[in-house]
């Protein structure tokens, strides 16, 4: 539905890659992507609900939107992180 935002759902293959695609530069934090809604707009809006790490020793997993835009032609970037 243009406009509107989907109900959360299962990632498929392809959500996969536009998070892999968007968060492979990150650093510091691992996400683990769980479950995903998106938006048509001039390109997709995604937003992934993951649990997050900080990569250090006794950290502990902790919720995050993963908000990713992915434009008609170019590469998926993260747009914001809200915890």
């Amino acid at each position: 539905m243009p406009g509107g935002w989907t109900t959360f759902r299962s990632l498929s293959d392809s959500d996969q890659a536009v998070f892999r695609e968007a968060t492979s530069q990150l650093l510091g934090v691992k996400y683990e992507p769980l479950l995903v809604r998106t938006q048509v707009v001039a390109g997709m809006n995604y937003e992934y609900y993951c649990l997050a790490k900080v990569v250090a020793p006794k950290s502990t997993w902790y919720p995050v939107l993963v908000q990713i835009f992915k434009p008609l032609q170019g590469k998926a970037v993260v747009k914001q992180i809200i915890r």
